[in-house]
Formats: structure tokens, C-alpha cells, sequence
């Protein structure tokens, strides 16, 4: 087979490596900056940081800042994206792989030894392009965008991709964006922030929304921005930034079509190549005037519904106070308000807000989907997961009659484990008292009258001690020994007959006396049964009290309950070839190509990844029945399929938890193990990436005796590749995204200008996409081959 190589990476005349300025003449440029009587500004010298390192995130804002004057930030591309260290960390935040302390791997430990080959991350990036060059385009504005720019075309629509070149420049402005705007955005807003992600709104809808009555989501028809839509983001955009040439910038990365913003679609946060790196946070500075007058109106509501003393309330009325709230959370185009109100107030609510979004932003609402649902009799799908309203014992249950059955077994058979150990123990003791004594015994025999070893005796004598305190204590703790010591000397004995104490001595009667005051004293278990018996009676008003107070809570309490739609995962399931129609595994026989080691990767990928995403859902264990029972077993049935086995031949090479070797022989587990899904939870509160782009692509490896080709990764100077072919699940099943009836409604789809493109590959980036850890965003998509 023959194999041209057809990069398609824009290489001009200012690609040449010139020569940057110093920082003597970084100081002078910038001094000229800040002097420049156009400006009317006071002047101020910025740090001028190394451009051979990338920049921490207090040195990058220490930057940003130091550009902020008059209430606005100026002159942001030219003073901060245009240097070199900045370009150098836009370029570190892409690498996704081997990324540790500026060092990334260079080479393969078979071409470079038997160590690890590195060089610093300059070195790396210069490879690609000139980082004083580019930074010197940037800042004289001579950066030619299109150039930069790569068409993938199909059938269909064209789609637009950045090279590699591009894409720092992108990722610059976005970093500097993320300084200047991140702070200023409300809390309720959500995606392409750090720490902020689903499973963070998520936590917030279920810890802080409580008794909701009405609920609405907003729905936007797919539709892209539009010149309207781009000049109100550039104003908005120049009320904080007072820079032409970021605005500049802006536009002609919508004009070129590399950057599209398209709401109500199903690509945005999904780490989809459609998707441009800016379009998360400039989502976000236009949506930040609605959020900021959501934030005003939730403010006065809470001023004209203040918040009462639960308790007072309850002494001077029966009826509990519901205060009327109202609650908002946006992740990038998806919008959720809920109100705990009556519906007419929801319903003025969602007037205004049509209102704003059409009126103010310009944009196109499908009113027929923009509907008020009840928030406890129907559910609403938000975030790819449906919420609804129930009471707390709904997420709380009390444990069943089988439940408390099991529990009471379990107490029963560690009651009998530890008296078996605690027997055991006392043989044991037996048995090293008697050698103790015997060993004794033969040293005091050996031994004369005139030398003996008393230090044996000593240690034996305290050992003996020790357990005899031991065997008291345990014997003072247990109060059916002592109350069966006790009626043992105390009943029936003939000394407390008063005719018979009468005519035995008095020394004997007193001591009789007294000896039965001491058994009464330590043995008599009246105050142990009383503390017993009010431990018992505290234990039962305990439980009546948390029974009254979840029968309260379930009359006048509502909670959020999140799920994740089992029907669609098991629709997807079913789609994707995972089952058949019986709702059984099946093997993928398209995957039959690839290697074990890949394969199973793969279902790993898909895997992971959906527990991942639905940890935070109530009813988990469905999707952990998915992935344990149905992905797994498909898997196997693969791969005897691939092998021409049985299922239990494959069960007995590569056991149930999927085990391979690698080139060394060391066992590796990729698909996660039977007891590891049992431990998952909600314990994840990153932004998880969804399973689409790992269920919808499949890289089938090509056999080629052709040279390697250098690695497609960001800034992966590996040449040990394996050039793969991309097939996408919409091609392999001849369906159509767009049809929902034969596809799963709101899974995306990666664009098909993608499909069968060939992409060199090293053996960690490709490992990578099988196992979802990165997709298609995270490599230059431009820098394909052309395979004839």
C-alpha cells in the first residue's frame, strides 16, 4: 500500500525562524506601549517573564493584570498573548499526554534506549513553529487566521479545523479570557470554568434546591450565531476589554469558520472537532447580562421572602412555612429555572426570560419545548440526566424487612466469630502458660542454691498478670457471668438462716457478713441490667423520634432526585451493536481487526466513561449492570469471535476482569474489575466527559511497510507510529444523526468530514482515544495522510 504524506499544515514565509526581541527590548517595547500619547494612560512596566518557560497561573495573571487600568484591561493580544512564554503555556495546556514538568517524551524507549528520552517543552514546540516568530505576527497583528485554517469536506457540510499553529493561538486567548472573566461570572453559571463543571451543577441541584414546585428548561432551535449575534458579543466583549485587535481577532475566527457557535446542538462540551476551544467561555460572556439579572431578581425575591425561624414557626402554628425561592443553573447552552412558588409566578418568570433572550441576546427559543413542567409529578432532562422532586425517603429508604433479616443474621455470625476467637484465644493461652510454667520449673531445678535466675521468673510473672487483669475485666464486663456467679453464692445457703446464725460464732457470722457485701458489691448485675435496660429504652426512642421525623420530612419535604435515562443508555446499547434484540450481548464484528489488548480498550473506554458521567445519578446500579454485565460480555463475545473460540475459553484465557499481557509479560486490567464497579459512587465532582466520542469512533490500524510518520498528537515528537484508519458508528450502522427515531436523542456525533481519514499515531496517544482518556480535540485532526 502506498502512503503519500499530505500534511496539511499552512507554512508561509512568516514561519521563518527570526529572532525575537530580548527582554531589554521586551522592556523598551512595552515602556513605548504604556508611553504612547494615543493611549492617555499612566505608564506601567509589566513583568517581562522567561519565554524559554511556560508561565504558573499566579505569574499569567500577575500578567493580565498588570494591563488593567480605568475599569478596563487594554492591549491584551499585543502585551500578553503575543509573548513567548504565554504561547509556551497555551501550547503545555494542549499536550494531553506525557506532560510532567515542561518535559515531554521525544522518542520511544526502543529508539532512544533504555531510558526515557526528553527534551523541555521550547525545544518540542519550536519543532512545530517559531515561538518568537509567531509572537512577533502576533503583536505586529500580521497573523493570517486563514492560512491557518483547514477544510474537511464531505458529502455535506464542510467543516473548518484549525492546525496546530492556530490552535495555541486559540488556546492563548483563551487562558488570558478565562483571567479576565472567570471571577466576574455568577455561580450559578457552569462549563468551561475550572472546578465547575456537571457534577458540580449537579451537587448544587441536589444539596441546595429544596421543595420545588415548577420547573422550565429553555430550548434553543439549532441555530449558529449569525452577524447579529457576533457584534453583540463583541460589545459585550468591549465593555471590560478595550482591545481592536482581540476584536478583530474574534470576528475573523467566525468569518473563517473555524470558531461556531451553535445552540440547542448536541457538540458543546463534548470535546468534539466541531468544537472550538474559545466557544465555552465566549458562551459565557454572552449569557453573562442574563445571568446577572437572574442573580438581581433571585436577590430580591429572597429580600421581600425572608427566611423564618423554623422553630417558631412550629410553636406557634401547625403548618409549616415554605418560602418562595427561585433557583438557576446554566451550563453553557442548557438553562434550568426552578421556582418553588405558585405556576403564575413561574409563568410571569418565564415570560421575562423569553423576553431577554430573544429581545436582548437575539436568540431563537423554541416556544414549544420552553414548557412549565411540575417539578414532583413529571420529570425534566437537564444535563443528560433526568431530575425530578420526591420525597426524602425516596432517596433515603428504611431498610426492609429482608434488609433487617440480613443484618440481624450478619450480627449473629460476628457474635459467633468472636467467641470462636476469643476461645481459641484462651486455648492459646493455655497451651503458652503451661510451656511458660514448664520452662520455669526446669531453670529453678538446673539451677543451685546459691545462683538463681530470677529475671525468668519476673517476665513470667508479669505475662501472668497481665492476663489474669485481662480475664477479670472481661469477666467484670460480662453481666451473664456475673449474675450467674452471683445467684451461685447467694442462694440457698444455710449461714443466712437466723437460727442457724444464731448458734455458730459471731467471728464466722461477721465474716459471712462481710463476704456477702462484697459479692453483692461486685458481682450484684442490678446496675449493669438498669444501664442495659435505659440504653434500650433510649435506643427505642430514638428510632420512634428519626420514624416521626422522616414521616414529617416526607409530607413537607421535597429533595432532587437525579437519574440517569436508562432507556436511552440502553437504547445506545442496542444501537451501537453492544446487544441484540433480545437485549443480549453480542459481538462487534467490526472490531475483530484490531488488536486484544485494543479491543478491550475500547469497551474500556466506553466503560469508564459512562460510569464516570452517571456516578452522581440515584440509580447507578443500572448503569453498572450495563457496563458489568452487557459491555463486558460483548467484549468476550468478541473476542472469541476474533479467535474463533467459546465464550468460556475466553472466560478461561482472559478471566472475567479482561486481564492482558503486555510486551514484557506483566499482566495489565483495563476494563474496570466486578469489585471495582461495586465500589463506584458519587464521589466525582469534575467535568466528565461524555461516552459519545468514545462509543461513536473506532481507529482501525492499517498494515503498511511504508517509514513511520511523526505522531499526530499536540507537540508528540514520537515517530514509532502506526498510521489508523477513523471510522465512525453513524457510517458503520448507515443511520442518520439527525433522525432521532433510529438515533439516541441528545448523543452527539462526530462530524463526518472525519470519516475514513488516516491518522499516524504513537502507541500512547492511540491507547489514549481507545480508553477515552483524550478524543479527537486533543490531536491535530489537520495533519492527516493520504492513503491511496
Amino acid at each position: 500500500m502506498l502512503i503519500k504524506l499530505k500534511r496539511i499544515t499552512a507554512t508561509t514565509a512568516s514561519d521563518l525562524r527570526l529572532s525575537f526581541p530580548t527582554s531589554s527590548s521586551l522592556k523598551l517595547l512595552y515602556s513605548t506601549l504604556t508611553l504612547n500619547p494615543t493611549n492617555n494612560k499612566t505608564p506601567k512596566t509589566p513583568p517581562t517573564p522567561n519565554p524559554t518557560k511556560p508561565l504558573t497561573n499566579p505569574q499569567l495573571k500577575t500578567l493580565v493584570l498588570s494591563q488593567y487600568s480605568r475599569g478596563k484591561f487594554s492591549n491584551l493580544i499585543q502585551n500578553v498573548v503575543g509573548l513567548p512564554s504565554v504561547i509556551l503555556t497555551a501550547s503545555q495546556n494542549l499536550i494531553t499526554h506525557h506532560k510532567k514538568d515542561g518535559l515531554i517524551c521525544t522518542e520511544s524507549a526502543e529508539l532512544a534506549g533504555s531510558s526515557e528520552s526528553r527534551l523541555p517543552l521550547y525545544h518540542s514546540v519550536s519543532k512545530s513553529f517559531s515561538i518568537e516568530e509567531m509572537g512577533r505576527e502576533i503583536f505586529e497583528n500580521r497573523f493570517d487566521i486563514e492560512a491557518h485554517c483547514v477544510k474537511m469536506s464531505d458529502k455535506g457540510e464542510t467543516l473548518i479545523l484549525p492546525n496546530l499553529k492556530l490552535k495555541v493561538f486559540i488556546e492563548a486567548i483563551r487562558i488570558v479570557l478565562e483571567i479576565v472573566y472567570d471571577d466576574r461570572f455568577v455561580t450559578f453559571s457552569y462549563g468551561g470554568r475550572v472546578n465547575m463543571g456537571r457534577h458540580t451543577a449537579i451537587r448544587y441541584l441536589k444539596n441546595s434546591v429544596k421543595n420545588p414546585s415548577w420547573w422550565f428548561s429553555v430550548c434553543f432551535n439549532d441555530v449558529k450565531f449569525d452577524k447579529r449575534n457576533i457584534d453583540k458579543l463583541c460589545l459585550f466583549i468591549e465593555e471590560k476589554i478595550e482591545d481592536g485587535i482581540l476584536i478583530d481577532v474574534v470576528q475573523r475566527l467566525f468569518e473563517c469558520g473555524v470558531l461556531r457557535i451553535e445552540l440547542g446542538g448536541c457538540y458543546l462540551g463534548k470535546g468534539l472537532p466541531q468544537e472550538c476551544g474559545l466557544c465555552s467561555i465566549l458562551i459565557n460572556v454572552y449569557f453573562n447580562g442574563f445571568d446577572r439579572e437572574i442573580q438581581e431578581m433571585r436577590l430580591r425575591m429572597s429580600k421581600e421572602n425572608p427566611k423564618f425561624d423554623e422553630n417558631k414557626i412550629g410553636e406557634e402554628s401547625s403548618s409549616s412555612y415554605k418560602p418562595l425561592k427561585m433557583h438557576a443553573v446554566r451550563y453553557l447552552d442548557e438553562i434550568l429555572v426552578i421556582t418553588s412558588g405558585s405556576k403564575m409566578l413561574t409563568m410571569n418568570l418565564k415570560k421575562w426570560v423569553l423576553k431577554f433572550l430573544e429581545g436582548e441576546l437575539d436568540l431563537n427559543v423554541d416556544r414549544m419545548k420552553t414548557a412549565i413542567h411540575s417539578a414532583v409529578s413529571e420529570k425534566i432532562d437537564f444535563l443528560g440526566m433526568e431530575l425530578q422532586a420526591v420525597p426524602p425517603s425516596v432517596l433515603h429508604p428504611p431498610m426492609s424487612e429482608k434488609a433487617i433479616r440480613a443484618r440481624k443474621k450478619y450480627l449473629r455470625q460476628k457474635d459467633v466469630r468472636a467467641l470462636e476467637l476469643k476461645n481459641a484465644r484462651e486455648r492459646n493461652r493455655k497451651k503458652l502458660g503451661l510451656k511458660l510454667l514448664s520452662h520455669v520449673f526446669k531453670k529453678s531445678k538446673q539451677s543451685d542454691g546459691f545462683k538463681f535466675d530470677f529475671q525468668i521468673e519476673n517476665e513470667v510473672r508479669e505475662i501472668f498478670q497481665t492476663w489474669a487483669d485481662e480475664v477479670v475485666q472481661e469477666f467484670l464486663g460480662s453481666l451473664e457471668e456475673r449474675w450467674t456467679w452471683h445467684r451461685m453464692l447467694t442462694a440457698g445457703d444455710f449461714l443466712s438462716l437466723r437460727h442457724i446464725r444464731d448458734q455458730l460464732p459471731q467471728e464466722l457470722v461477721h465474716s459471712y457478713d462481710k463476704f456477702q457485701e462484697q459479692v453483692d458489691k461486685h458481682l450484684s448485675p442490678v446496675k449493669a441490667r438498669k444501664a442495659l435496660e435505659e440504653e434500650e429504652r433510649r435506643i427505642e426512642e430514638e428510632e420512634e423520634r428519626k420514624y416521626a421525623e422522616r414521616t414529617v420530612e416526607d409530607l413537607t419535604k421535597l429533595c432532587m432526585k437525579v437519574s440517569a435515562p436508562i432507556e436511552l443508555v440502553r437504547k445506545a446499547v442496542k444501537m451501537a451493536g453492544f446487544t441484540n434484540n433480545m437485549g443480549r450481548p453480542r459481538p462487534i464484528s467490526i472490531l475483530t481487526s484490531l488488536e486484544d489488548a485494543d479491543i478491550i480498550k475500547w469497551y474500556a473506554g466506553v466503560g469508564r466513561r459512562w460510569l464516570d458521567f452517571f456516578c452522581c445519578c440515584h440509580n447507578l446500579k443500572m448503569v453498572k449492570t450495563v457496563v458489568s454485565y452487557h459491555l463486558r460480555f460483548s467484549c468476550i463475545l468478541t473476542l472469541a469471535e476474533k479467535h474463533e473460540a467459546t465464550k468460556i475459553e475466553c472466560i478461561r484465557h482472559y478471566t472475567k476482569d479482561l486481564k492482558v499481557s503486555d510486551m514484557n509479560g506483566n499482566e495489565e486490567v483495563h476494563f474496570p474489575t466486578e469489585k471495582e464497579v461495586k465500589m463506584m459512587g458519587d464521589k466525582n465532582l469534575s467535568d466528565p466527559k461524555p461516552v459519545d466520542g468514545a462509543l461513536s469512533l473506532v481507529l482501525i490500524r492499517l498494515a503498511s511497510d511504508e517509514p513511520s510518520l511523526s505522531c499526530t498528537g499536540h507537540f508528540c515528537d514520537r515517530a514509532d507510529t502506526v498510521t489508523y484508519r477513523v471510522w465512525l458508528l453513524q457510517n458503520i450502522l448507515n443511520v442518520n444523526p439527525a433522525d432521532e427515531d433510529k438515533w439516541v436523542p441528545r448523543m452527539s456525533a462526530i462530524h463526518e468530514s472525519l470519516q475514513r481519514i488516516c491518522l499516524p499515531l504513537c502507541s500512547d496517544h492511540v491507547s489514549d482515544l481507545y480508553t477515552g482518556k483524550i478524543t479527537l480535540q486533543d490531536i491535530d485532526c489537520t495533519s492527516f495522510v493520504d492513503v491511496d
